[in-house]
């Protein structure tokens, strides 16, 4: 995909060792980006060498010291992709006492981790700059069972809002992408626990999402959503900030 000024920007994708991290990743390698990918498992590097990225680092988004080392190997950056996330089920009426200690870190990574890369990120991004968060569509809506991973993507929108105010004087836009459903191992690890949840197959809970979608086409795969993020780092969105893009083949109205 080729859009204006993108080639040779430099740029950074979370979470990029597979599903949409990787689909962005690869989209901005093919439109001549050099591209650095981060993600928490070693899987990362075996992407970053099939995608021909510049250079692959290991590192818990939730962790600064970690999320410093990777950052200051990397140096100066045009564009950041906030992607890497955690979807986990967290239904309130749950006793288990770990499910609080998956809430905590569904937050801990969306949110905290989020927020740590940026604040790294910051000083090697000048004037020009962009960000890309990505939140979700349960990000404007409600899922039940997923309340803290909901939580998280409201949060997500929340900081692509303050952060465009806060970086707007010094040149940096800030924008997020909303994905609806797509085909990754998180969604499908969603999609799988909802149906044990509401004692129906898993087929019935994909045919739901694609009833609800105004386009045809079933679920999205990964490269469906890339192409926002190439918009949103390009020079065609020179102009665009604090807002965030839903791409969901019409399910969610924004």
């Amino acid at each position: 995909m080729t859009l204006p000024g993108l080639s040779g920007r430099r740029v950074l994708v979370t979470g990029a060792s597979r599903g949409i991290g990787e689909a962005v990743a690869s989209a901005f390698v093919a439109a001549g980006a050099v591209v650095h990918v981060l993600a928490e498992d070693g899987a990362v590097e075996d992407t970053g060498r099939r995608i021909g990225a510049a250079a692959a680092h290991v590192a818990d988004i939730a962790d600064e010291r970690a999320v410093a080392r990777a950052v200051a190997a990397i140096g100066p950056l045009d564009v950041l992709v906030n992607n890497a996330g955690l979807e986990r089920m967290t239904p309130i009426d749950d006793p288990d006492a770990t499910m609080i200690a998956v809430f905590r870190r569904v937050i801990e990574v969306n949110v905290v981790g989020t927020t740590i890369v940026t604040q790294a990120v910051l000083p090697q991004l000048g004037p020009g700059a962009r960000i890309v968060n990505t939140a979700s569509i349960w990000g404007r809506v409600a899922e039940p069972l997923f309340s803290a991973y909901v939580a998280s993507k409201h949060a997500v929108i929340g900081l692509t809002k303050t952060w465009a105010k806060e970086l707007g004087p010094r040149g940096i836009a800030v924008n997020a992408v909303a994905p609806g459903w797509v085909r990754t191992e998180g969604s499908m690890r969603s999609a799988s626990v909802i149906a044990a949840r509401i004692g129906r197959p898993e087929s019935d809970v994909i045919g739901a999402v694609e009833a609800a979608q105004a386009l045809p086409g079933g679920l999205m795969e990964p490269p469906d959503v890339a192409g926002p993020y190439l918009y949103l780092a390009s020079d065609l969105a020179a102009n665009v900030t604090g807002q965030t893009l839903g791409v969901d083949r019409g399910e969610v109205p924004w």
